[in-house]
Parts: C-alpha cells; sequence; structure tokens
C-alpha cells in the first residue's frame, strides 16, 4: 500500500514505535522555532539539560509577540534571547522582523523535513511541505538537545480539494469552512493532508494560511503536498536549492476524505467567540464595525496586503472604521511598498503598525467597548482581544477590507469586480533582521534581567494522593483562560512565581490565593477539549507552581495534556463523563496508589469523594508518559537520564 505525504516524512524521521494511529512513536526533529512570549522559559529549559550547543539542522529564535515594551522586562527578555542564541548556536530574528510563522515559511521551511515550534500555529510551515508541529517550550528544548519528539501516530485525514477559489473567495474561507463543517475538535488525533487537483491553484501562502488554522481544529499539523507552486514559491525566496518534489502515492489511503469544491465556496466569517462559530458573511451582513484588523500569523502576507490595497485604490476607509495593517514580515513591508501597495493603503486612511503578532494575542489593538471588531485571526476567544465582552469576528483580507470601506460586515462580493493580485516573481530578499550565530559561542555571555528567574524545581509524585478541588471549570477552557496573554501578562513569561498569580483569574479571580493557602496538593475539574487554543507551556507550568498535580476532565486538547504531563501533572480522563457532576470545587479527595498505578502501567485508577463513594478515571498514557509524571516531569527525568 502507498503513503501519504505524512506518512513518508513520519517514515524517514522515526526512530522509535509503530506507525499505527494512536500508539506513541518518537521522531528526529530537524528544525525547530521559538518566540519571545515561550521561547525565554524554553531556552532557560535548555540550559538546564546542560548541552553545549544545539543538535538539530537549524533552529530559530523569533521576537514578535511582546514588542511593546512599556518598561525594562521585555526588552530584557529580547537580549537575553539574542545573546542566548548566539552562545547556543540559534538564528535570531529581530524585533519587527516579523511574526514566525511567516518569517519561517518565507526563509527557513523545506519541503520533507520536519519543524517542532514552541507555538501552537508552527503547522503554518505545512504549507510548504513540511510535518510541522506546535509543542510546549521543554518539548522544543529537548528537540534541541537532540531527543526526539514523542507524540501519538495520528490518524491522516485526507482533504481532497477540487475547482478553482471564486472572485473575492480566499485560502481563508477554505478552513473556515471545514471548521464549520468539524468543530474546534474535529482535528483532535489528526493530521490533516490536502491533495487533488484544487492544491495546484492555491499559492504557497494560501496554503499556509489553510495550514496555519487547522490548529483551530485541534489538528496535530496540516500537510500539502511539494509541487511546482512550491518550487516556484522557493525560487523567487532565493532558496531553490531547498526544494524537493513530495507527494502522496496514487495508491496511498487515507483515515476518512473530505471533499471541498473550491469553487463553490463563499464568504465565510467565524462569529464570536469561537473560531468555529461560522456562517457565510451574507448572513450577518450589515452589523456595524468599529474596528478591522488584516494581519497575524494566518493573514499577512504579500497577497493578503495587496488585496486590501487594491480594494481600497481610489476609496477611503469607513469614518468611523479604525482599518489597520499588521504586515507579517518585513519582506512583505519592503515588497509592498516597492510596488506602491502601502502608498494606497496610507491614501485610504489604513493605519500601519510593526511586524508582529499584536491585536491577536492582545499586545495592543483592543476593541472599543460594545462594537464589533472584524479581524483576520486565528482565535475569537471571550477577551483574547483585552477588552472584557468583546465581539470579534475571524475573516478573510476581501471581507475585513469590504468591511473597512463600508463600515459594516459586508459580502465582498457586493464590492464589484474583485482585484487581481499577482505575487512577484522575484522578491526583495533582505535578511538583515536575522543573524546568524558565530561557530564557536562558547564565549558568549547570556545576559539576564532581573525579571528573569531560575526555573523552578519540582519534586517527584507521591505514592498516594490526597487533592482539593481548586476549580471546576465547563467544556471548551482554553489556555487563554487558564493563563491569560495580553500587554500586562506576557512580560511576566520568564518570571514564574509573578506569572502564577495570574492563573485563571480570567476565570476565578481568587485562584492564585486560593491554590496557595490550601495545604494540599491541587485537583482542577474539566470538561470536553480541556486547554485547546495556545501551546503555552505556562498553562501547565504556573498551576504546578502553585500545587495543582491532578487535573481531572473529560478530554484533552493534544498539547496542554503533553505540557500537564512534562510538569508533573497527571492528566485523568472521567471514565463516565456523567461523573463530572459528582464532583464540585472544595472537595477533597483521596487517589490511594496513584505512582504504584503509574508505573505498574494500570488502565485507571479510583478517585474517592468526600461521600466515600469512588469515580473511575481513565490514564490514557504511555509508558514514557507515566515514567515522566512519577520522576515529577520530563525535567528531572531527563536530567537522570543524561546523568546515567
Amino acid at each position: 500500500m502507498g503513503r501519504t505525504v505524512t506518512e513518508k516524512i513520519i517514515a524517514a524521521h522515526l526512530v522509535e514505535g509503530e506507525m499505527r494511529p494512536g500508539e506513541q512513536i518518537a521522531i528526529t526533529i530537524d528544525q525547530t522555532l521559538t518566540q519571545d512570549a515561550t521561547g525565554t522559559m524554553a531556552y532557560l529549559e535548555f540550559e538546564a539539560i546542560g548541552i553545549d550547543r544545539v543538535k538539530t539542522e537549524l533552529s530559530v529564535s523569533y521576537v514578535d509577540h511582546n514588542l511593546i515594551q512599556s518598561d525594562f522586562r521585555n526588552a530584557d527578555d529580547h537580549r537575553f534571547l539574542q545573546s542566548v542564541a548566539a552562545r547556543y548556536g540559534i538564528h535570531f530574528s529581530r524585533p519587527g522582523n516579523g511574526i514566525c510563522h511567516q518569517v519561517h515559511l518565507e526563509r527557513f521551511a523545506r519541503p520533507g523535513k520536519t519543524l517542532l515550534g514552541s507555538d501552537s500555529h508552527t503547522p503554518t510551515a505545512g504549507g510548504c511541505g513540511m510535518l510541522a508541529m506546535g509543542a510546549g517550550g521543554l518539548d522544543v528544548a529537548m528537540a534541541m538537545a537532540g531527543q526526539p519528539f514523542y507524540l501519538r501516530m495520528p490518524q491522516v485525514v485526507g482533504i481532497r480539494l477540487t475547482g478553482r477559489l471564486g472572485p473575492w473567495v480566499s485560502a481563508k474561507d477554505v478552513i473556515l469552512e471545514l471548521l464549520r463543517r468539524l468543530s474546534v475538535k474535529g482535528g483532535v488525533g489528526k493530521v490533516m493532508e490536502y491533495f487533488g487537483p484544487g492544491v495546484a491553484t492555491l499559492s504557497v501562502t494560501d496554503r499556509g494560511a489553510i495550514a496555519n488554522l487547522g490548529t483551530e481544529l485541534g489538528a496535530t499539523g496540516t500537510v500539502f503536498p511539494s509541487d511546482d507552486v512550491t518550487r516556484r514559491f522557493l525560487e523567487a525566496q532565493g532558496r531553490i536549492g531547498d526544494w524537493e518534489p513530495l507527494e502522496a502515492d496514487a495508491d496511498a489511503e487515507y483515515a476518512e476524505v473530505i471533499e471541498i469544491d473550491l469553487s463553490n465556496l463563499e464568504p465565510m466569517i467565524a462569529c464570536p467567540s469561537s473560531p468555529d462559530n461560522v456562517v457565510p458573511v451574507r448572513e450577518v451582513a450589515g452589523r456595524p464595525v468599529s474596528q478591522v484588523i488584516i494581519g497575524s500569523c494566518a493573514n499577512s502576507s504579500y497577497r493578503d496586503i495587496a488585496v486590501a490595497a487594491l480594494a481600497l485604490d481610489g476609496k477611503s476607509v469607513h469614518p468611523f472604521v479604525s482599518f489597520e495593517i499588521n504586515p507579517g514580515s518585513r519582506q512583505v513591508l519592503e515588497n509592498a511598498d516597492a510596488d506602491g501597495l502601502l502608498r494606497k493603503l496610507i491614501h485610504a486612511g489604513a493605519r500601519i503598525h510593526q511586524s508582529g503578532c499584536l491585536g491577536c494575542i492582545g499586545m495592543g489593538q483592543a476593541p472599543a467597548t460594545g462594537t464589533i471588531s472584524l479581524r483576520t485571526f486565528t482565535r475569537n476567544f471571550p477577551g483574547r482581544s483585552g477588552t472584557k465582552e468583546d465581539q470579534v469576528y475571524l475573516c478573510s483580507p476581501e471581507t475585513a477590507v469590504a468591511a473597512a470601506i463600508t463600515g459594516v460586515i459586508t459580502d465582498p462580493r457586493e464590492l464589484g469586480e474583485a482585484p487581481a493580485v499577482k505575487t512577484p516573481e522575484k522578491l526583495i530578499i533582505n535578511d538583515v533582521g536575522i543573524i546568524p550565530p558565530p561557530e564557536d559561542g562558547s564565549n558568549v555571555e547570556v545576559v539576564r534581567g532581573p525579571n528573569i528567574k531560575p526555573l523552578p524545581d519540582f519534586d517527584p509524585l507521591p505514592e498516594d494522593l490526597e487533592a482539593e478541588v481548586l476549580l471546576k471549570v465547563e467544556d471548551n477552557i482554553t489556555t487563554d483562560h487558564i493563563m491569560p496573554a495580553g500587554s500586562k501578562i506576557l512580560p511576566l513569561r520568564s518570571n514564574i512565581p509573578a506569572i502564577s498569580e495570574h492563573v485563571f483569574t480570567a476565570v476565578d479571580p481568587g485562584f492564585p490565593a486560593r491554590a496557595k493557602g490550601c495545604g494540599r496538593a491541587g485537583m482542577i475539574v474539566g470538561g470536553e477539549n480541556y486547554g485547546q487554543g495556545s501551546s503555552r507551556e505556562h498553562a501547565a507550568l504556573a498551576p504546578r507552581y502553585l500545587g495543582v498535580r491532578v487535573k481531572l476532565v473529560k478530554s484533552f486538547a493534544r498539547i496542554h495534556k503533553a505540557n500537564l504531563i512534562n510538569f508533573g501533572i497527571v492528566p485523568l480522563v472521567f471514565r463516565e463523563s456523567a461523573d463530572y457532576e459528582r464532583l464540585n470545587q472544595g472537595d477533597r479527595v483521596v487517589i490511594k496508589g496513584l505512582k504504584k498505578a503509574l508505573l505498574s502501567g494500570a488502565e485507571s485508577i479510583s478517585v474517592t469523594l468526600p461521600s466515600g463513594e469512588e469515580v473511575e478515571a481513565v490514564m490514557e498514557l504511555s509508558q514514557r508518559d507515566r515514567e515522566l509524571l512519577a520522576k515529577g516531569g520530563l525535567l528531572n527525568w531527563v536530567k537522570e537520564k543524561l546523568g546515567s
């Protein structure tokens, strides 16, 4: 039987396990990336391992999140990141050079390679024929140390594309349609692999936009073939030597096949407050809009900026709309300027911001109270924008610019003839914003500001666990609920004691104080898809610092579950979902023989309630997971392994 593209890449990198869906496997990692909100902790973890230089083919440290320097902390982190990159053999992308996923696609993505990034939208590089996955910073640190990456062998779902996108319809509408069909849980345990004649009609940046929001499906990754479109993209980037053809075998079999006729798609929009709350734009047309932003790692390419500029040519931004542009990279900015696109945007009244994530992670650009904000972003979780009770809609650049012109949500097809966008065959390439490491960085001094605190030590798991239910939450709790982002909290990412004061404060402001004062281990009880969203390991690390040792939920999101294991928090799943109703905040429970049950390979364990009744919890864990939990986390385990 033939293989899919995903299976070919995994087979070429497999070092442990068998390629059967659901089985744990380990693969070698060719490339890593970090960004500054997760990178500082990832490099502190890398230092703690004790390796003198990264062992990957390529590692890149990007600065794209914490760009607002309202005090010393972000600037200090950036100096630390630059010095640690030089010390350990890592490329450094300067502040303002661009969003990690856009820049990586342009300058480093290579077909057939594996990429692990401490950002959940790392699968963007799948648009260039890579197997790219998001993970916690500690997993990325391990990959930089030459350790394999462990994951469950995913099912490979085929998305067969036919036809061609119509006027005013773009790649964002493809993935919004898939989110409408499958929901934010539809990709869990799966890689979404695109094939079929419609693929050839999509550019690499189109493919990157689709792969990017595959994360919102809960997918492990998204993979496109490497074809002539990929070759032309790499040639324009001056990297033709990185190209190689890669496609699924003719007799490859997918776990399931989903058909999408591109010619039948129409402009789509995700309504507040979930990326899968998707409807056709025409169904919500006419609602007044006060803010429109084009940007984020999903839609900030040259093509996305060009669509807006050409649609606005000869027109003006509506007087009641703040229309803002966040270019994805300096390359996008420089080429848009050379082609006269920036002038069109500025002349029409658009605001041009620096290249970075900005409003997507609540770093500025918060919308006004009680108003609608249209964004070409990745997520619209409640309050993520920085405004409580926000009304954030996710859409394509075409739908965004239509609203910027009319002042209301508008089906862009109402604007008339669609602009014809042609990406330059030869781009201006300028890598001044990327600093390669010296051949020998052993004499480089790593610069640490006062906000950079050492990684806390964590004790092993006790034999029996007595815990208090510190919090009970509902379905679809995101890592934004657990560990908020935004301009006030993101600068604390390198200071675990300080950032722990904000754990779950978006849900319950009293949580940190209650956790610190309970005098015993903490437990969190949750619903379905617990921990969806960002890869931020701080959503596991900071609760662990506050004494949380177990989470009992209906189901976990992949990356968050891995992060919990990495930091010694036991992830348990209700055998019967109805048992969720039997636990309440404040309950004191006992889990006898937890450590022994883990190490013996037991599939389930009893949780004794205050009444003396028991709830059965399933331990969906590999033997390696169990050993990590018993040791108190991955860092303890690997130190012992390397020491022996």
